[in-house]
């Protein structure tokens, strides 16, 4: 159902065509990088957490980023803590490995990080452990719906960057 509600949400943008299935497992970082031949930077990887009410949201990061505890606390007044596994796929529709702030089980709010702007594409999963799909940052946004570009992460190299 996941994969298929990220379909049905791409329709939209008439996208549905260019998500990326794999062989092999795309579940993490690294995982994804190799099975799209790209540096891990590169791919966008959704996170999730729960706000001071604990209603869920994601954030995007690039996949070299780590989350700055420091800078999410000033961003959204409260600790970060991310979503025990089960309430991941209640919240999303989505398994880990394949959260995508699209096609969404509920309306979440969405932020995306700087961390990804130094790229001209990046590439989110799509609700499955073996998918992907190439965005520009603005494409990100705009089927993301995003509420915000934020700065809450750290780690990352502001010189790595490709197109």
């Amino acid at each position: 159902m996941s994969l298929q509600s990220v379909k049905e949400h791409l329709k939209k943008f008439n996208r549905e065509q260019d998500i990326l299935e794999f062989d092999q497992i795309s579940a993490t970082v690294e995982q994804a990088a190799n099975a799209l031949n790209v540096i891990p930077a590169k791919i966008a990887k959704t996170l999730s957490f729960k706000d001071k009410e604990g209603h869920a949201f994601l954030v995007v990061t690039a996949g070299d980023a780590k989350i700055d505890n420091k800078k999410f606390r000033s961003q959204f007044d409260v600790k970060a803590k991310m979503l025990m596994a089960e309430e991941v796929v209640e919240q999303t529709g989505h398994v880990i490995g394949g959260v995508c702030p699209f096609g969404l089980a509920k309306d979440l709010k969405v932020y995306l990080d700087i961390s990804m702007k130094r790229f001209k594409t990046v590439f989110p999963a799509c609700g499955s452990v073996n998918s992907a799909i190439k965005l520009t940052c603005d494409e990100l946004e705009q089927y993301s719906g995003a509420v915000l570009w934020i700065d809450v992460s750290k780690d990352w190299d502001a010189a790595v960057s490709t197109s």
